[in-house]
């Protein structure tokens, strides 16, 4: 069987549109068989103290453990149908004197899963990596914008102000948490070890009587050599339960970065028109439409951390049904749901990376927005000075909302906010605080409280626990 890929046949689009060539190449077929490689020397490597296998048998497994050949692999494959065996196979081919020895007591889950646990913790680290980028960043920009009063949106209507750097803390500190779980899932991550068909070591155990080494002094060896942590108990497989946990901390940073991009493209909508994704001098909007500035970074982050989302839901069901000692139905999907998570989420922080960066704030729209309603929320203090000076709340509240009301129909057909002089000019008002009193209240930039030295604080926090540079 000849495998041939061009663009005359289908082709995921993680192959080559989404996501880097560096995690593309940790879930290539060349680096699982170079693992899977790796894992037979390291075994062969640990049963030679005990007289299984020559030290000449070691020497020419590891004289041929990088010479992959899947086109050869594939063309088994095709006849035996069975892809571990196929590589097996191909390997042994290429040693005329180790061949004989690869993969002695062991069983297909003893080579796969442990080389799955190291492509999930390489991928883990590239996902890190990446992340800590996008939170430097990121804490560029809440610094840059800390105190720069912007309108407060709750409900998405008009709420309080705040600033840009703050609401810019609140996407850094969901990624700060997102960073720690990615961290402790990453340093969870463990092999299934070398404990044979049902996770027994019977196997083991057979071929080592006599030898004065265990099978778990034996999986030690093998597991030090590959530097990964094994599972203490396990069945043919590693807990999937793992995958569900890799998975799950994936669809939470997704979840992220999913909120910061539908931010994004609510505020690049001309009616508010305050930030905006860079668009390119050449970059075309629409076929249609040529004065079109579609948010496309943060459309295709919104498109594809639905589908980081999607996959726990998967790794779920292979957890909850990976029945008695294994069943072979998480298979097929793992091969798609572990590398295909990744790449999404590598191609999720790409595009992050690029829309922090270049984040464009129109300061003119955040000054209009903030000038056409800020005024509603410097209600508050009004009402605040006036309580404190003498005047019955309620009889304060129900005044000023009639004059609220006023003003919104105002603001609704396009005339300027009426509502600062609508209260300075009321006698009822005025009976307690001045004209100027009023108008001094109702400039609410400097309504916003301690969000600057909070805002400076996260983006400090986030380099120090990001390792952020």
């Amino acid at each position: 069987m000849s495998i041939h890929f061009t663009h005359d046949t289908f082709l995921t689009p993680f192959t080559w549109r989404y996501g880097s060539a560096g995690m593309r190449a940790i879930w290539s077929e060349v680096h699982k068989r170079r693992l899977w490689r790796r894992i037979w020397v390291s075994l062969a490597e640990a049963q030679q103290p005990a007289g299984l296998v020559s030290a000449d048998q070691v020497a020419d497994l590891r004289a041929h453990a990088h010479q992959v050949d899947v086109a050869l692999a594939h063309a088994i494959e095709a006849e035996i149908h069975h892809d571990l065996m196929a590589e097996i196979r191909v390997f042994a081919g290429q040693c005329p004197v180790g061949g004989g020895v690869i993969h002695l007591g062991a069983t297909s889950a003893d080579v796969e899963d442990n080389a799955d646990a190291l492509r999930l913790r390489g991928a883990l680290d590239l996902v890190l990596e990446r992340l800590a980028v996008v939170q430097e960043g990121l804490s560029q920009q809440i610094e840059r914008w800390a105190e720069t009063p912007a309108l407060g949106w709750t409900h998405l209507q008009p709420a309080e102000p705040t600033t840009l750097g703050y609401r810019m803390a609140q996407y850094g500190q969901d990624l700060m948490m997102d960073h720690a779980q990615l961290r402790q899932v990453r340093n969870a991550i463990r092999g299934k070890g070398l404990k044979g068909a049902v996770g027994t070591s019977a196997s083991f155990a057979q071929l080592l009587a006599g030898s004065g080494i265990t099978p778990a002094e034996l999986e030690s060896r093998v597991m030090a050599t590959l530097d990964l942590p094994s599972f203490a108990v396990t069945t043919q497989t590693y807990p999937r339960k793992q995958d569900w946990l890799v998975l799950n901390a994936l669809a939470g940073l997704a979840g992220s970065l999913y909120r910061l991009a539908f931010d994004l493209r609510l505020l690049q909508s001309p009616s508010l028109g305050e930030w905006s994704e860079p668009f390119e001098s050449a970059q075309v909007g629409s076929s249609a439409m040529p004065f079109k500035r579609n948010p496309i970074n943060a459309e295709n982050m919104g498109s594809l951390a639905r589908l980081v989302a999607a996959f726990p839901r998967v790794a779920w069901d292979n957890a909850a049904h990976s029945l008695l000692e294994r069943t072979l139905d998480d298979s097929a999907n793992r091969r798609v749901i572990l590398p295909e998570a990744f790449l999404a989420t590598d191609e999720l922080l790409i595009r992050a990376d690029r829309v922090v960066r270049a984040l464009q704030v129109n300061e003119a729209a955040v000054a209009r927005n903030l000038g056409a309603y800020g005024a509603f929320a410097a209600t508050e203090p009004v009402m605040m000075e006036l309580v404190r000076s003498g005047a019955d709340r309620q009889v304060m509240h129900e005044l000023i909302r009639g004059h609220c009301m006023a003003a919104w129909t105002a603001v609704a057909a396009g005339e300027a906010n009426p509502l600062p002089q609508l209260l300075a000019s009321d006698p009822e008002i005025r009976q307690f605080i001045s004209e100027a009193r009023v108008l001094e209240l109702m400039d609410v930039t400097g309504y916003i409280g301690d969000a600057p030295s909070r805002a400076r604080a996260l983006a400090a926090r986030i380099r120090r626990e990001s390792g952020a540079s």
